[in-house]
C-alpha cells in the first residue's frame, strides 16, 4: 500500500536537481536576464524562507500581478511547496474586479512588477487584507504609494537555500484563479496540490503536449491565466529551459527569443499565431524558426487555414488545447494523428482533427446531456451541455456556491457541443451568451447592465460577432428615451469607467426595438442572425 502524499514540493525541485544548469531566460528591457534551474529553485527555497518570516503560514493566499518573468517562476515554485496558495491576479482586470477578487482571496502579501504598480494605485485602501507589497524591479520604473513596501531582492536576501518543505495533506490548496466567465461576481476556483500534481504529469505525456527535458519552452501564455495552462510546473519537474517574455508582448520579441533561444515549443492564444504569421510573412527572411516544432493554441479555436498555414511552410505543428479555469485548465487537446487508427489519414482529414476541441485527457470524463439530465448520443450531430469530471476539475468555487454550475458530480461548462463518434468534442456554442475575446471572456450581461444604468437609456442588448484576429468582439444594441440626445462615444466613456479598454463594445448600435423571447429576455440569436442578414460588420479599429 501507498501511502507518500502527491504533493508539489516533490517534483517542483526535479528538473533543478537532474539538469542544473539549463538556464530560464527572461527578456528586459536592455537584452535577457539568464539564471539557471539550481539558481531558480534555491531563489525559490530562500522566497519561502522570507514569507515564513513575514508571518505566510499554510493555506494563507499570495498575490501575484506580474507578467512572465523568472520571479514569477519562483513564486510559482516556492508558494505551493511551503504549503501557501498562489493567487494570480489577471492584469487586464478593471480595478472594481480587482478589488473584488483580492478581498475574497484575502491575500495577505501582493508581489507586483514594477511596470504594474499604477494598476493597483485605485485599489489603495480598499484592500485592507494585504500588509505587504513586494516590488519587483527590472529597470522599467514604476512607483508605489502604499504602505510597508519592499524590493523583491531586499525581502528575499541573506536567506538560506535549502527550505524543509512541510509534510501536508495532498488535498491542501496551492493555487486559485478567478473566472470572469460567468456574470455577477468573479468565482474562484482552488486547486489542490493533488489535482495539480496529475495535471502536470499528463500534461507531459506523449499522447498531450508531450513537453519533455529536451525542450526549450516560450511560455506567451500568461502566468496569470488559468496557471499558464498548467506549463511552468511541467517544465520545472522535466527540466526544461524555460524562455519568458515578460512584459515584452509583440510578435518581434516572440520570434527574437525563438531564434536566440532554440525555441522547440510554445504555447498562446490563436491571435498571438495569428501576429507571429504577420511578422513572419512581413519579413520572411528576417528570422530562422526551424528549431520550432509544436505551438498549443487555446482559449479560443485557431482557424484551420491558420494551422495549415504553420504546418505548410514551416512544419510547425499547432495543437489545440479546450479547457477552463474550473479544469485546471486542460481538458481536450486536438492533434493532426492523436491515434494508431490515424497514421494514414490524409492531411485534408488531419486538419479536420484539429478544428475540433479535441479528445479527453486520461482520466478525464466527459458528457453531454439534454434538459432533462439524459446523456446524448456520440454522433456528431446531437448537441448538448456540455460536462466534464476527474481528479483536476473543480467540484465547487471558493467560498461561493454556485449550485446550477456543477450536477452529481459533474462541472457544467457552459458549452453547447457535440461528441462524434472518434470521441472528439465539437464546441457547438455557449449556452450563455458570453464573448470570448482573444482568449478573454467578455460579460454580455454586465455591459448590458452598465450601459442601462446610464440615465437617457431605457434598454441595452450586447452580442458577441465574429472578429477575423480577435474571435469575437462584443457590438452594444441601444435603445434611448425619446427627446434624448447621446452619441456612441458618451457610451464607451460610460463603459469605460467600470470595464477594462479590451471589454469594451467595438460598436453601437442605436436601434427602436430589441427582439424578445416568449418569457421577456433579450433574444440574442434573433439579433445575432438579423445582423447576419443585414450584412452588418464590426468596424476597422486598427
Amino acid at each position: 500500500m501507498q501511502n507518500t502524499p502527491l504533493l508539489m514540493s516533490r517534483i517542483l525541485g526535479r528538473g533543478a536537481m537532474l539538469d542544473p544548469e539549463v538556464e530560464v531566460v527572461t527578456m528586459i528591457r536592455d537584452g535577457t536576464h539568464r539564471q539557471t534551474l539550481q539558481q531558480t529553485w534555491e531563489r525559490a527555497n530562500q522566497l519561502a524562507f522570507a514569507l515564513q518570516n513575514a508571518g505566510i503560514e499554510v493555506g494563507d493566499r499570495i498575490g501575484s500581478f506580474m507578467w512572465n518573468n523568472y520571479r514569477h517562476l519562483e513564486l510559482y515554485q516556492a508558494v505551493p511547496s511551503m504549503g501557501a496558495v498562489l493567487h494570480t491576479l489577471n492584469i487586464r482586470l478593471p480595478a472594481t474586479d480587482l478589488e473584488y477578487i483580492i478581498n475574497h482571496a484575502a491575500d495577505r502579501i501582493l508581489f507586483v512588477d514594477e511596470d504594474l504598480l499604477p494598476l493597483l494605485e485605485p485599489l489603495k485602501g480598499k484592500i485592507p487584507s494585504v500588509e505587504k507589497i513586494v516590488i519587483c524591479r527590472y529597470g522599467d520604473g514604476g512607483e508605489s504609494s502604499y504602505d510597508n513596501q519592499v524590493d523583491y531582492e531586499d525581502f528575499i536576501n541573506g536567506q538560506d537555500i535549502r527550505f524543509p518543505w512541510p509534510e501536508i495533506a495532498e488535498t491542501s490548496p496551492m493555487g486559485l484563479c478567478y473566472t470572469s466567465g460567468t456574470t455577477g461576481k468573479p468565482k474562484g476556483v482552488m486547486y489542490t496540490n493533488r489535482s495539480t500534481y496529475l495535471h502536470t504529469l499528463t500534461e507531459s505525456l506523449t499522447d498531450s503536449i508531450g513537453l519533455s527535458a529536451l525542450d526549450s519552452l516560450c511560455g506567451i501564455v500568461p502566468m496569470f491565466h488559468a496557471m499558464g495552462w498548467g506549463l511552468p510546473f511541467c517544465a520545472s519537474m522535466l527540466g526544461c529551459k524555460q524562455v519568458m517574455p515578460h512584459r515584452f508582448m509583440i510578435p518581434d520579441a516572440f520570434l527574437q527569443l525563438i531564434q536566440q533561444e532554440k525555441v522547440t515549443i510554445s504555447a498562446g492564444v490563436p491571435t498571438i499565431w495569428q501576429g507571429v504569421k504577420a511578422a513572419l510573412e512581413a519579413n520572411p527572411e528576417k528570422y530562422d524558426v526551424s528549431s520550432l516544432t509544436r505551438v498549443t493554441c487555446g482559449g479560443s479555436a485557431p482557424p484551420v487555414s491558420l494551422a495549415r498555414w504553420y504546418w505548410e511552410k514551416y512544419r510547425i505543428e499547432m495543437i489545440q488545447g479546450w479547457g477552463m479555469t474550473e479544469t485546471n485548465p486542460l481538458g481536450t487537446l486536438s492533434r493532426k494523428v492523436a491515434k494508431r487508427s490515424q497514421v494514414n489519414l490524409s492531411e485534408d482529414e488531419q486538419f479536420k482533427n484539429i478544428a475540433k476541441a479535441g479528445l479527453p485527457m486520461p482520466g478525464l470524463e466527459i458528457e453531454i446531456f439534454d434538459d432533462e439530465w439524459n446523456p446524448v448520443p456520440h454522433d456528431g450531430e446531437s448537441v448538448g451541455e456540455l460536462c466534464i469530471r476527474g481528479p483536476w476539475i473543480a467540484s465547487s468555487y471558493y467560498n461561493d456556491p454556485q449550485p446550477d454550475k456543477f450536477h452529481n458530480g459533474w462541472l457544467v461548462t457552459g458549452d453547447v457541443a457535440k461528441i462524434d463518434s472518434g470521441q472528439y468534442v465539437i464546441i457547438s456554442d455557449r449556452s450563455k451568451d458570453l464573448i470570448k475575446s482573444g482568449g478573454e471572456w467578455i460579460s454580455s450581461v454586465d455591459l448590458e447592465n452598465h450601459i442601462v444604468a446610464m440615465n437617457g437609456i431605457t434598454q441595452a442588448a450586447v452580442v458577441a460577432q465574429p472578429h477575423p484576429k480577435w474571435d469575437e468582439r462584443p457590438v452594444a444594441l441601444v435603445i434611448i428615451e425619446q427627446g434624448v440626445q447621446l452619441d456612441k462615444q458618451e457610451i464607451l466613456d460610460h463603459c469605460g469607467t467600470l470595464f477594462a479598454r479590451w471589454q469594451l463594445p467595438d460598436d453601437v448600435l442605436f436601434v427602436d426595438s430589441i427582439p424578445l423571447t416568449s418569457t421577456g429576455k433579450i433574444d440574442k440569436k434573433v439579433i445575432r442572425a438579423r445582423l447576419e442578414e443585414e450584412g452588418y460588420q464590426l468596424p476597422d479599429l486598427s
